[in-house]
């Protein structure tokens, strides 16, 4: 038996303000059942012994933060559609 009711389902559409046939509701609360039936039996799983590290002991990989030359204006603007010297054309937005 699921823990979730049409009720639920409802409110919670209402609260995301989304408008559900009786077809949507009836289904959504099965298969929200379902997931959540699911979820029991996970819950009933003995997790004792998997380890639960956060990774901590992890290395982070760092690399040198040093200046990058930067490329020719001629390569970076090669692709644009419009260009004006070495800028960048773009359409007017404000009036």
């Amino acid at each position: 038996m699921s823990a979730i009711t049409k009720r639920d389902v409802e409110h919670a559409a209402r609260l995301a303000r989304l408008a559900l046939t009786e077809e949507e509701k009836e289904r959504f609360t099965l298969q929200l059942g379902a997931i959540l039936d699911y979820i029991g039996k996970l819950n009933e799983l003995d997790t004792s012994r998997i380890p639960s590290e956060s990774g901590s002991r992890l290395k982070t990989a760092w690399r040198e933060d040093r200046p990058v030359p930067p490329k020719d204006a001629g390569d970076i603007l090669g692709n644009a559609p419009e260009r004006d010297g070495d800028f960048f054309k773009v359409p007017r937005i404000i009036e």
